[in-house]
């Protein structure tokens, strides 16, 4: 049975490996709001793994949203692509139940100076999931982000679905490492057999040669698995960690995908509740 290490929901080990929960959008329970500074800083000083998402915003930097328009996650409207940073910091965030927040709207340079204000423990390690592509990148919003990210990039790892962005991002931040997640909106149609996943998991490999961390569907682990093929092991054998994503309900399904994928030495499960996944696993839930 695989048991919490300690009181905060930080990692579970399995037979002598190690899996890191890591606080999908800054959540630590499934009851949390999306990208709280609490919550991130939280995480940060415990030596958790943590995830924001970052969108470009109307001037060439990054704010710290999982979605392309404002409407849904904060007191604003139309789309991030075309809004300033001045008007995005007046934004606040709405809670799960669509109520605003005390919390506004960040910036990714607001993040960065919290953090640098704010040393993280030595373990944490912060993930900036981008979630455009190369196409959004100007030079002046690549020197945007290298100045915001660079004095904290040792606690940090950039990924995204878009292996060119990635690097470019990460070629002018120094300490910052890369990561890369290959799955697509209907990859399971595409991949049945075991060559199929094992073609799959060669291409992305190849195709991101200096992401430390791939970042997979856990669905899409489980379908492999399913059909004979270890992605988990495929990566390891490549000398990089997997992340899988994302459990976002605590029930007995996803209790025994989970255990699962801890049997496959998972590196990194993404969830909405670290809280309760680890709670569920110390008590042996079903």
């Amino acid at each position: 049975m695989a048991r919490p290490m300690r009181s905060d929901p930080i990692f579970v080990e399995h037979q002598g490996h190690r899996t890191l929960l890591k606080w999908h959008r800054g959540r630590r329970k499934a009851s949390d709001p999306e990208f709280t500074p609490t919550r991130i800083l939280e995480a940060m000083q415990l030596g958790a793994s943590v995830e924001v998402d970052l969108v470009v915003h109307g001037d060439h930097g990054f704010a710290i949203l999982h979605d392309l328009e404002l409407d849904h996650g904060t007191t604003g409207s139309g789309l991030v692509a075309e809004t300033s940073a001045g008007t995005l910091r007046q934004l606040y965030l709405r809670g799960n139940d669509g109520a605003p927040l005390s919390d506004r709207v960040m910036l990714l340079e607001d993040l960065c100076d919290l953090l640098n204000a704010n040393p993280a423990h030595p373990e944490a390690l912060l993930q900036l999931d981008y979630k455009e592509d190369l196409s959004r990148l100007s030079p002046g919003v690549i020197e945007k982000f290298a100045e915001a990210v660079s004095p904290v990039a040792t606690n940090m790892i950039l990924s995204g679905g878009d292996s060119a962005a990635v690097a470019a991002l990460a070629a002018v931040t120094p300490g910052l490492r890369a990561g890369y997640d290959p799955t697509y909106v209907g990859v399971l149609d595409d991949l049945r057999t075991a060559e199929d996943f094992s073609r799959f998991i060669a291409a992305a490999l190849k195709k991101a040669p200096d992401a430390a961390m791939i970042y997979l569907d856990y669905e899409l682990v489980l379908a492999a698995d399913a059909a004979g093929m270890d992605l988990i092991g495929a990566v390891h054998a490549d000398k990089r960690r997997v992340d899988a994503w994302t459990i976002r309900t605590i029930d007995s399904t996803t209790l025994a995908q989970v255990r699962r994928l801890l049997q496959l030495r998972v590196d990194q499960i993404t969830t909405d509740d670290p809280e309760g996944l680890a709670e569920a696993l110390a008590e042996g839930k079903s």
